[in-house]
């Protein structure tokens, strides 16, 4: 079954359209790095995906819900509060700039959703908090405070706040963007540990080794549009003029290698 399906969805902003009658669907479990030049809307599909960004048309399906629709007036339509609380609970974001509470010490900056928005038992919280800076390597940093970590553990710590909430599905939005090549390595590590959880995993990305190595479909975005997905090797190896032409140099050379 698939876990998200995006439907003919439509995106523009002062007249210009970012996204152009794009679909996809997500199946469990399934990792799918989106890859692309700046500008070719990959993080505006992922903020319309995550309802972090209103669309102007098109259909957003969690597990068989309907999160957005069409409307008869050709705009876009939302689910109520209720209905869109449920959904969201389905999934965990991921952002570029980590995005956590610097007045929140770690600790409280993974459990506090868990307990107060999800309503469960502190005491399981904080065990599974626990394990997960474990499974980060912060397992001595629970009572630091997001201005006394490296940009590379904000990222890890970030990543264990989107999995306290246990996600069917996670998002990254360029995880490593905001970071300098040795911290890229760092997170990026953490990431493919993921890979065993079985948690679904869409990923924004430049890196482009780690797309090919990590995902189990790659899709090429430019110009709003899907310019062409499939297995990693398919997309790597592609002879679409467009698909090359962004690879480049790193396409050569996973030919010649």
């Amino acid at each position: 079954m698939n876990l998200l399906e995006i439907n003919h969805v439509e995106k523009a902003f002062d007249g210009l359209g970012v996204l152009k009658d794009i679909s996809l669907t997500v199946g469990e479990g399934e990792i799918v790095s989106i890859i692309g030049p700046s500008g070719s809307g990959k993080s505006t599909l992922l903020r319309c995906a995550t309802m972090l960004e209103t669309m102007d048309s098109g259909e957003v399906i969690y597990l068989g819900k309907k999160a957005a629709w069409t409307g008869a007036d050709g705009k876009a339509v939302y689910a109520g509060k209720k209905e869109l609380r449920e959904i969201q609970s389905q999934y965990g974001l991921v952002f570029q700039n980590f995005n956590l509470f610097p007045h929140y010490s770690v600790m409280k900056n993974i459990t506090d959703a868990p307990i107060h928005v999800q309503k469960r038992e502190k005491e399981i919280v904080y065990r599974e908090a626990r394990e997960l800076l474990r499974k980060m390597g912060l397992e001595d940093k629970e009572n630091a405070y997001p201005c006394q970590l490296s940009g590379g553990q904000c990222q890890r710590v970030a990543i264990a706040r989107a999995l306290a909430l246990n996600p069917k599905i996670l998002f990254f939005d360029e995880p490593t963007s905001a970071l300098d090549p040795e911290l890229t390595g760092e997170v990026l590590k953490v990431i493919k540990s993921l890979a065993d959880l079985d948690i679904a995993m869409v990923i924004v990305t430049h890196e482009m080794a780690f797309a090919r190595d990590i995902s189990d479909r790659v899709i090429f975005m430019a110009d709003g549009v899907i310019v062409e997905q499939g297995t990693p090797e398919q997309v790597f190896a592609s002879d679409n003029e467009r698909t090359q032409s962004f690879l480049g140099r790193y396409g050569e050379m996973l030919q010649r290698g």
